[in-house]
């Protein structure tokens, strides 16, 4: 099977919110925090799932080795910019 590829705009729909699932994207990958219960509502600390998390992970106190316990549903598409 494909691995998914998200855009950013993708990813947003995925927000724990209304029923969708909540996923984040970490350094490249997208990860369904859906379950977790700390993202109840598609939100952690005032951080919002359906976003790029890479930012914000490493300042957490358990920073990047709670990743190891996240399903992986597929890669954030890397973005292109034009001048």
């Amino acid at each position: 099977m494909e691995e998914k590829v998200f855009t950013e705009e993708e990813l947003e729909r995925y927000d724990g919110q209304n029923g969708n699932p909540a996923y984040v994207a970490i350094d490249g990958v997208v990860y369904d925090v859906t379950d977790v219960s700390a993202w109840k509502g598609g939100v952690h600390h005032g951080n919002r799932a359906g976003q790029n998390a890479s930012e914000f992970i490493g300042k957490s106190p358990h920073g990047r080795k709670i990743l190891e316990k996240l399903k992986q549903v597929g890669k954030l598409a890397k973005s292109t910019t034009i001048d």
